[in-house]
């Protein structure tokens, strides 16, 4: 007891505040945040919390919500506020009686009211067997305390089943009370391994096992190995007996969670507690704030400890980590993370670590670096070693360009440039086009227009790293790319706009969010250019014209068109606050002299998105990017511009604000203003000089596809003097008119200023029908898939396995049917109809195709049936071709029908959904 207070009395003496009092775990978890409530320390490998979803839902993504009463069983690993689900690893869950191992079986109900979360510590009342679990952590190590309030036999249930897919498990019995883990499982991350050693405070034996090893396992077994593995490990106890549990992790070996168990040598619970508390004080006293409001100080340093969540290191405390080549390696100098959700994180949460934590800044982008030696490439969104590839751009560089242009060092610039180049140069996602054309188009790649502005923003970034290495050829060729944005940037609209086939995509409507988009529309993309705010404000017509455009969006109705977006949440008009691409939108005002603007907008968000409750995020938390707005914004400072080392300022919300920095200077921030080190948030951008780009012309025409002729015109936005074109290769020659095509044609075009700057050169191709059919549809395709329009059935255009690029016809909840009229009555030899599968997108093969034929339109004949054989859980992107030679059949028109698989099964994470049938070309001979 005396040495539990001698802890308590240096906590208290060592941080004047006990900052980790106001976090409120629970902030989160409940609406859409995809928050944990569970135990963890500032960037721990371990997230000890209970799993209450195991389904894979998009709501329990954490493993945890609000609104459930039920836990399956508490497992280490978690995610903080991500769209897709994943983790759950090393999974224990106590119970009493005979042990049960099906999930089913062994959960428990309870409720919040018996329910405590803070920082680093989580406790709950399990009903089903009135078990009292306490959990908390250290770095590495889970550790757990079960009260059993009844006698009787004790059990703690292993499944190494749960949550995602086992791909091989083992558990290896050291003694009674140690035994070691080994799992290899697959979800959003494709190949992930942890290792783990569980110790109990008391001998322990096994009582039930279920694997599917070739010889069935006994109890008395010493090791168990499977693709499927659950087991149960019991003792008698008294009523009010206690069971202590510890988990060490590590992301190499047995071994290495070994030694990692070294972080925890006792069985004081209480003392990991406070050491854990301790942890979290340290961290969260680098910022703090003064004010007479509870729950706003609750907010703000839930905020904090959010962004403290992630990333989590991942190396064992010898320093050894798996890489991106999934080999063991050392790190030397530097400490090795993981979780980088770089799409969201780079935008407010990796300049708030530039700020106050400049020694794990530069072990990030050390990491980055390691990866790009061992992987070949930086990190996109890297989980658990493996490359996810999920959302766009190369934002490491923007990481990379911000601490480099604010002085950061403990890395290697030079490599930081040279990786970032080599993450440029990459002729995937796009870049190939993106670099031959200056911009990406729908036939390019799916998101082309959220592709090429985030683009353009990281070019620039790579563009500061040159200028910090004086690479004066590098930083001309991407100020150069950094321009880009133009090149979709419509002058007349003023909207950025998705282009097909060399123009602009029609119909538009800058309310539509679709697979043009990331996670969004037109409206939550035209104002991305935070590389060149002058030359976007330019763009708009200047500062009145620009200010009425972000009123216009501020003022706009708070509804979007198109397809249904979960994460499109938080609108103040087409301003959504719950995605991330909208965050910097509010500080634009302050660009043209309108800082009150600025400040209304923050202060609304602060109010009114940010709540002390469980729903009290708008969004997805997103690996702390949501809250590190608020940690930011709060504070009076945001960066617009990472990249720039420039912050932009606004009032802060709270009375004072004191940031305490790692080099021990402070920095106090009031409404009256700043005083004390300044050095940190005074920093100007750097003056640019650069070559503006001649923007590329725009070309148009009727459609892609045309019977006999076809006129093609071409405009340009910046008033070229001259056009110069090639049809189908040949020699570049002066436009003087538009032109009229009567063959499949491929046509280049780029203008000339008069000045010696010429535009990037464009192409289009035009294709004759094959034919002269017309179809009738007799199903209603989705206004998202329309190949463009009835025709696209027939134009001769065939669809990719990218059917994203928008060359499928997609029809939801219902059959498929059309009828392709010939136009004069032929002999009819052969009929194909080809369709797409993509099982997660919710795009089947249909069940089977009928033709029909006849030559009145009235009386059909089927000629043939043919059943679909690729099965529906097959995950692979794949075109099936349903042909068939028919008898020779006089026809004048022949009906295609395709039955729709209907309602996804089980199995399938949309299960209960509807699915889609994509369709593209259907050919007649």
């Amino acid at each position: 007891m005396k040495y539990f207070s001698l802890l308590l009395l240096i906590s208290t003496f060592t941080f004047a505040q006990n900052y980790q009092k106001y976090v409120n775990p629970m902030i989160g978890t409940g609406g859409h945040g995809h928050t944990f409530p569970g135990a963890t320390v500032p960037f721990g490998m371990v997230q000890l919390s209970p799993d209450t979803r195991i389904d894979g839902s998009w709501d329990g993504c954490s493993g945890y919500h609000f609104d459930d009463s039920i836990i399956y069983g508490f497992s280490h690993t978690h995610l903080n506020g991500t769209g897709v689900s994943d983790f759950g690893d090393i999974m224990l869950m106590p119970t009493m009686g005979e042990p049960r191992l099906t999930n089913e079986e062994y959960s428990s109900k309870f409720s919040h009211k018996n329910e405590k979360a803070s920082a680093g510590f989580y406790s709950v009342k399990l009903y089903k067997h009135n078990i009292d679990v306490s959990l908390t952590a250290s770095t590495r190590v889970g550790f757990h305390e079960y009260t059993f309030n009844n006698s009787g036999q004790a059990n703690v249930v292993l499944d190494l089943n749960h949550r995602d897919h086992l791909l091989m498990g083992e558990v290896r019995i050291i003694d009674e009370k140690t035994i070691e883990v080994v799992r290899n499982s697959e979800a959003w991350a494709r190949n992930q391994f942890v290792y783990a050693r569980i110790e109990f405070s008391q001998p322990m034996k096994i009582t039930k096992v279920n694997n599917n090893a070739f010889a069935p396992a006994k109890v008395t077994d010493k090791f168990f190995a499977g693709s499927l593995l659950s087991m149960s490990f019991s003792k008698q106890v008294k009523k009010g007996e206690k069971l202590l549990v510890k988990v060490s992790l590590s992301p190499t070996s047995v071994q290495g969670a070994n030694l990692n168990m070294s972080e925890i040598k006792h069985w004081d619970f209480k003392k990991v507690k406070i050491d854990a508390e301790q942890l979290w004080n340290k961290e969260l006293s680098k910022i703090e704030v003064t004010s007479s409001d509870k729950n706003k100080k609750s907010i703000f340093y839930t905020a904090l400890y959010h962004t403290m969540m992630q990333p989590n290191i991942a190396q064992d405390l010898d320093g050894k980590y798996r890489g991106r080549d999934n080999e063991i390696h050392t790190a030397e100098g530097f400490d090795y993370y993981s979780v980088f959700s770089l799409w969201d994180t780079f935008r407010a949460a990796h300049p708030l670590y530039t700020l106050i934590d400049k020694k794990r800044t530069a072990d990030f982008i050390n990491t980055f670096l390691k990866q790009y030696e061992q992987g070949g490439r930086l990190p996109v969104w890297e989980l658990a070693s493996n490359e996810t590839d999920c959302m766009i751009g190369y934002h490491s560089v923007s990481v990379m360009a911000d601490a480099m242009a604010k002085g950061i060092t403990g890395f290697d610039y030079e490599k930081a440039f040279e990786a970032s180049k080599h993450a440029a140069m990459l002729d995937h996602l796009g870049l190939n086009a993106y670099k031959k054309n200056g911009f990406i188009s729908i036939d390019d790649e799916h998101e082309s227009v959220s592709k090429t502005v985030e683009y353009a923003y990281d070019d620039w970034c790579i563009a500061q790293m040159a200028m910090i290495l004086d690479k004066k050829e590098d930083y001309n060729y991407f100020m150069k790319r950094s321009q880009n944005w133009k090149n979709i940037f419509d002058w007349e609209t003023k909207f950025m706009r998705p282009k097909k086939n060399g123009g602009w995509d029609k119909p538009f409507d800058p309310r539509e969010v679709n697979n043009n988009f990331t996670e969004g529309n037109s409206w939550q993309y035209s104002f991305f250019v935070p590389q060149d705010i002058p030359g976007m404000i330019e763009a708009y017509g200047g500062s009145e014209k620009f200010e009425a455009k972000l009123d216009e969006m501020f003022n706009s109705e708070s509804k979007t068109t198109g397809r249904e977006q979960a994460d499109v949440t938080g609108l103040i008009g087409q301003y959504a606050h719950g995605n991330e691409p909208s965050h910097h939108m509010a500080y634009l005002y302050n660009y043209i002299g309108k800082p009150e603007k600025t400040q209304a907008k923050v202060n609304y968000i602060l109010n009114e998105f940010y709540k002390n409750a469980p729903d009290g995020l708008i969004g997805n938390e997103d690996c702390g990017q949501m809250s590190a707005w608020y940690v930011l914004s709060s504070i009076g400072i945001y960066a617009v511009t990472p990249g720039s080392g420039e912050w932009t300022k606004t009032t802060p919300y709270f009375d004072n604000v004191k940031i305490n920095f790692e080099n021990g200077e402070s920095l106090n921030i009031s409404k009256k203003g700043m005083k004390g080190y300044l050095k940190e948030v005074w920093a100007k951008a750097k003056e640019q000089s650069f070559e503006k780009i001649t923007i590329v012309p725009v070309i148009s025409a009727e459609s892609k596809s045309f019977k006999d002729k076809m006129a093609v015109e071409f405009t340009a936005m910046n008033n070229p003097t001259e056009y110069f074109y090639s049809v189908n290769d040949k020699k570049f020659e002066m436009l003087n008119k538009g032109l009229i095509l009567d063959e499949t044609s491929n046509v280049k075009i780029y203008t000339d200023n008069g000045f010696g700057k010429v535009s990037d050169t464009i192409s289009a191709t035009f294709i004759k029908k094959p034919n002269n059919y017309s179809v009738k549809l007799n199903s209603k395709y989705n206004p998202q898939y329309h190949a463009g329009g009835d025709e696209g059935l027939i134009d001769g255009i065939f669809g990719s396995e990218n059917w994203r690029k928008g060359d499928w016809q997609g029809y939801q909840s219902q059959d498929f049917e059309a009828v392709i009229d010939l136009n004069e009555t032929k002999k009819v030899k052969s009929i194909s109809a080809r369709f797409l599968q993509d099982s997660r997108a919710w795009i089947l093969m249909p069940t089977k195709v009928e033709f029909y034929t006849s030559e009145d339109n009235v009386n059909f004949k089927l000629v043939k049936t043919i059943e679909n054989k690729l099965d529906a859980r097959n995950t692979e992107v794949q075109i099936a071709d349903f042909e068939t030679l028919i008898p020779e059949t006089r026809a004048k028109f022949v009906k295609v029908k395709a039955n729709n698989f209907g309602k996804l099964p089980e199995w399938h994470q949309g299960a209960g959904g509807e699915a889609f049938i994509f369709v593209d070309e259907i050919i007649i001979n």
